[in-house]
């Protein structure tokens, strides 16, 4: 695939996606400039997420913390995204590549988080993730955990919170993902009103069903297959 064969249709999926989103956003009575598309690039080599920055992709999104590394190396301007799991091994290079963690998955990393941020003088921004599908294949805090670790969060220093993310079951029917969204907003205003943290966003949404999750409230939707199936090898 030539360069301009592939940013012609990198440019008609982005399209796609955005007009869906202004779709679900007129539905919600919402602005669409209060949701943000993180394009997830982990089946795509640097070129094609380059073309994608290149494109208005200002916000991308990786699942590997390795794969990020080499990403943000190739492309230093764009807003990086760590959409999986953290190793706290791995926190040392990773925070300063990213604008957001989307999955503080347990206790023990987001203290890990708290102590890198104090000690090098920046709040880390991440989001909280949650379990809601309930699904044991899945990682994230068990939405009952919340309200005890509401307790802890306004005496962290080292981190700053800014709402919670979550990933509904892969079902063909998105419509019955709803009930798992809603549940995440109802979470969050719950913690919001406890901790008195403002915890504006809200990552939820994939490929399948990111409109749903934007009329319940989606302030990040996190879409790679869509934009960029049949695109994983650089050469075609």
């Amino acid at each position: 695939m030539t360069d301009a064969e592939l940013r012609t249709l990198l440019s008609d999926r982005f399209a796609a996606v955005r007009g869906q989103i202004a779709d679900a956003c007129r539905k919600a009575g919402r602005e669409p400039t209060g949701v943000t598309l993180v394009a997830v690039t982990k089946t795509v080599s640097p070129r094609v997420a380059e073309v994608a920055a290149d494109l208005g992709a200002g916000d991308l999104g990786e699942s590997r913390p390795q794969e990020l590394w080499k990403k943000a190396e190739a492309l230093p301007g764009v807003r990086w995204h760590l959409i999986g799991h953290l190793q706290r091994n791995k926190i040392d290079r990773t925070i300063p590549l990213v604008a957001l963690i989307h999955s503080v998955d347990s206790e023990r990393v987001l203290e890990a988080l708290d102590t890198f941020g104090r000690k090098h003088g920046n709040p880390v921004p991440l989001l909280l993730e949650v379990n809601c599908s309930r699904e044991e294949n899945k990682g994230g805090f068990r939405p009952e955990d919340l309200p005890v670790l509401g307790d802890r969060l306004a005496g962290l220093t080292g981190v700053s919170v800014r709402g919670l993310m979550t990933m509904a079951a892969y079902i063909d029917d998105s419509q019955l993902c709803r009930p798992t969204f809603v549940e995440l907003r109802e979470l969050r205003d719950r913690l919001r009103s406890a901790t008195g943290l403002p915890l504006p966003d809200l990552s939820m949404g994939m490929s399948n069903d990111y409109a749903v999750a934007v009329e319940e409230g989606a302030t990040l939707v996190r879409v790679g297959t869509v934009l960029f199936e049949s695109l994983g090898d650089p050469t075609t």
